[in-house]
């Protein structure tokens, strides 16, 4: 077998019907349900039993996240949210117009990221001027997580039915 053969079939730029791109989804997904604000949900779930160490600890580093999303959004928002709009745009495209598939499965990841991320920095901007403690403040974050996966569903969901018909459409039925 040719080496070079085996590595283009490695490397394929053909999205859904990549067992890589498939594996990006699933670990990018996992990593964006698990993580609220740059807080674990392993600590959420610890501080749901109202412990008073482990509340205190969810309570600081809430503290902690929502200031520096603040500060970060305050100094680079306008900016990031041009580059995103760019980087979205671009993607659509050159996906969707001109019909390269890396670009339609990078945009169905991105898309609904981008509305998890928009999430999560209103969730710190809320937190940062209102600050929640206690039962209200776990509620809230488990609220929030649920719209996450909410969110990563219904992408999850699209991005499946949309990648089978991709590949069924390419399908050459006589």
């Amino acid at each position: 077998m040719d080496w070079t053969l085996a590595l283009a079939r490695l490397i394929d730029l053909q999205t859904f019907t990549s067992f890589w791109y498939w594996l990006v989804v699933i670990v990018t997904w996992s990593i964006a349900g698990n993580w609220l604000i740059g807080v674990p949900f392993d600590m959420l779930f610890r501080a749901r039993k109202c412990a008073e160490q482990e509340l205190a600890d969810l309570e600081a580093l809430i503290d902690i996240n929502a200031r520096r999303i603040v500060r970060t959004d305050h100094v680079f928002g306008i900016s990031a949210a041009g580059l995103i709009g760019f980087f979205l745009c671009s993607l659509g495209v050159a996906g969707f117009v001109y019909g390269f598939e890396l670009a339609q499965g990078l945009f169905v990841l991105a898309a609904p990221l981008t509305i998890v991320v928009a999430i999560n920095v209103r969730l710190a901007h809320q937190l940062h001027h209102t600050p929640l403690h206690g039962r209200a403040l776990v509620k809230r974050l488990f609220l929030v997580r649920l719209w996450t996966q909410v969110v990563a569903m219904l992408a999850l969901f699209f991005s499946a039915m949309y990648g089978m018909y991709v590949v069924i459409s390419a399908q050459q039925f006589f």
